[in-house]
């Protein structure tokens, strides 16, 4: 720990758990080690934030959420204009709400667009919390340029970028979008080394993996393995894409009834419970579990590989089944799989038998319970929230 007189840190984030949750600890280790946090964040997780000590500054956000994930569309552009119409309409707010109270440092999820300019209207320094895998040197010319070519070449391109180019200008910034959103100054990357591609390719002087941030999340409540359990088994697809009634149903097919096998369903808010039929005496679903405190005593993992439950696996040293669904999921997925402690699983190949396979396939070689817990002793070592809260003092010294 670095000694560092208190300052006032401001921190910035969305509306989304994938966002919100990964700073949670590493906010909590600032307040404890004598910061003023003000968190902007808007309302619904307000109580959450507050939860850690922080100071929550409410504001309102046109974003889709967690609550409505169709809302979002289909094409590319359609999940990056509302990040910008939702920036243009947040800074005014956000620049009021700290009107006469100007942070000594600004600490921003990748998503909170306003925050970074912020910190160059104040003059102030800003770091970027990542909850997500990082460019590595070449990423643009071999990722993003293809990826995004026909994008940049229509007329709907075109004109987000030139809005977002004109509303940068518009506070003092000469920077192209792309690099204003991939490339900060200072980035503190909160998912652990192991699941960054080309890790040897990422400038570290930029970006620093501190590993899992999780904390013990007693709040969440406790979870105690059945009586007779002899191996558990979690299935969980996050917070948005839980609309799978299909891919549950196989689970229960595949699961119920195998003799010494509890299986825990995390079937989210958008599944009645009744389109899974009957359920095994074995076999438990909820719309939502407290999701690490069963890790830690599972002995499999069927997730949609996010960054969240990716590293919650890894950090419980947890094999998984890995069945993508969007976005980065896919590239995580491929990960876990060349760690050697997980199997991807794509959604249009699952069967009842093949999820029976793999997971069966998981726990009965000795090899993935040893990489599995070489990775989890590596994670210990990268630090979590101390480091990261190490990094933003050093950034205030």
């Amino acid at each position: 720990m670095t000694t560092t007189s208190p300052a006032h840190i401001a921190m910035f984030s969305i509306a989304a758990h994938g966002h919100v949750n990964p700073s949670l600890e590493v906010v909590r280790e600032l307040v404890a080690r004598g910061h003023r946090v003000s968190y902007a964040v808007p309302a619904s997780f307000a109580e959450k934030v507050a939860a850690t000590g922080a100071t929550p500054v409410v504001h309102t956000s046109v974003l889709p959420t967690d609550e409505d994930p169709d809302a979002w569309g289909t094409e590319p552009i359609d999940h990056l204009e509302p990040f910008l119409a939702d920036a243009v309409q947040t800074l005014p707010q956000l620049a009021k709400a700290f009107e006469g109270d100007r942070p000594d440092l600004v600490l921003h999820d990748v998503a909170s667009y306003p925050a970074p300019v912020l910190a160059h209207v104040w003059g102030v320094p800003a770091v970027s919390l990542w909850s997500h895998l990082v460019p590595w040197e070449g990423y643009e010319e071999e990722v993003a340029e293809p990826m995004y070519a026909g994008l940049m070449a229509s007329p709907r391109g075109r004109a987000y970028y030139a809005r977002f180019g004109a509303w940068l200008a518009e506070h003092g910034i000469d920077t192209h979008p792309d690099r204003f959103v991939a490339r900060p100054r200072r980035a503190i990357v909160l998912v652990p080394r192991a699941l960054q591609p080309h890790a040897d390719r990422v400038d570290e002087n930029v970006y620093t993996f501190v590993g899992a941030c999780q904390g013990e999340r007693a709040d969440q409540g406790e979870w105690h393995r059945p009586a007779g359990a002899e191996r558990v088994l979690l299935v969980s697809l996050g917070s948005a894409l839980t609309k799978q009634p299909g891919f549950y149903r196989a689970c229960v097919e595949a699961f119920g009834g195998l003799p010494g096998w509890h299986v825990v369903l995390q079937i989210g808010k958008f599944v009645d419970p009744e389109e899974l039929g009957v359920l095994p005496g074995n076999v438990e679903a909820h719309s939502w579990v407290p999701q690490l405190a069963i890790l830690r005593q599972a002995d499999a993992f069927v997730t949609h590989a996010g960054a969240g439950g990716s590293q919650e696996g890894l950090a419980t040293a947890t094999p998984m089944v890995a069945v993508p669904l969007a976005t980065d999921q896919f590239g995580n997925a491929d990960v876990l799989a060349s760690l050697g402690v997980a199997r991807h699983l794509p959604m249009e190949e699952v069967t009842p038998r093949r999820l029976r396979e793999a997971v069966l396939s998981l726990v009965d070689d000795p090899g993935v319970a040893r990489r599995a817990r070489e990775i989890q002793d590596s994670m210990a070592r990268e630090g979590g929230a101390r480091r990261a809260a190490d990094l933003v003092e050093a950034e205030l010294g």
